[in-house]
């Protein structure tokens, strides 16, 4: 499997994501498929930080240049039949990078986790119980609260929206910020969402425009993008949450 480690800075913390730790992650399942030569998608020395509008136009920007040069191309030669994905970033360029993902490779996505800390996934851990909750009105707002590492209230959501806004979620009975432990988590979480990605078009039309606001690890914010399917979904437009200022909109997909 070729390693690909994306990296970008969260907030006032760079991100990096160590070799030795990854490939450890992989045994005894897979191994590097070039030794210690990885995929690196990241940008080094940016300035711009998340609060800042440029932020997110720029390092979309970058990440779609490498990725096209560093993956695509190798993909499309062949040369790459399966990849191990490790990436640390703000929320909605995880969820970009999973939508360069798609499904042209077939993939893992790795969690990082932080007692202990590694990218091993433990499976003897505890199941997350799961909690879908379905709008019961239509509205010209439609949202959708991702919330597994963290709470999100309806009030927050509100204050971009509006008090009419159609609120759909997918919610962890008890979120906390290292809840992604078990392969089989993240399985369920991608199969949740799928089946509510198109619950949501058939109840509020081909027109409508989901509002994401993600609190979740890192590996499920990538099967967000990868998930999403251009042809059949509705656009994305989705939110981060920056501090002192609530969730404020990004970047859109779609």
């Amino acid at each position: 499997s070729h390693v690909l480690r994306y990296a970008a800075g969260i907030g006032s913390h760079d991100a990096p994501v160590r070799y030795e730790d990854v490939s450890a992650a992989m045994l005894p399942h897979r191994y590097p498929a070039e030794g210690r030569r990885t995929i690196d998608l990241e940008l080094r020395g940016l300035e711009h930080r998340d609060h800042e509008p440029d932020f997110w136009t720029i390092q979309r920007n970058n990440l779609a240049r490498q990725f096209a040069t560093r993956v695509t191309e190798r993909v499309q030669a062949r040369d790459v039949h399966h990849l191990s994905v490790f990436a640390l970033a703000p929320q909605p360029l995880l969820i970009e990078l999973g939508r360069l993902l798609g499904d042209i490779v077939p993939a893992e996505v790795h969690q990082l986790h932080r007692e202990p800390k590694g990218w091993r996934w433990a499976e003897d851990a505890d199941p997350i119980t799961f909690r879908v909750r379905r709008a019961e009105h239509d509205a010209a707002e439609v949202a959708l609260v991702l919330a597994l590492s963290a709470t999100v209230k309806d009030d927050r959501v509100i204050d971009v929206l509006g008090a009419d806004a159609a609120i759909w979620a997918i919610q962890a009975a008890n979120p906390h910020n290292d809840i992604m432990r078990r392969r089989g988590d993240l399985g369920e979480f991608r199969r949740l969402l799928r089946s509510l990605f198109d619950e949501i078009k058939a109840k509020h039309g081909e027109s409508a425009q989901i509002h994401l606001f993600p609190a979740l690890p890192v590996s499920a914010a990538v099967e967000v993008g990868r998930v999403w399917m251009p042809k059949a979904d509705l656009p994305l437009s989705v939110y981060d949450q920056s501090r002192g200022r609530g969730f404020v909109q990004t970047l859109t997909i779609g």
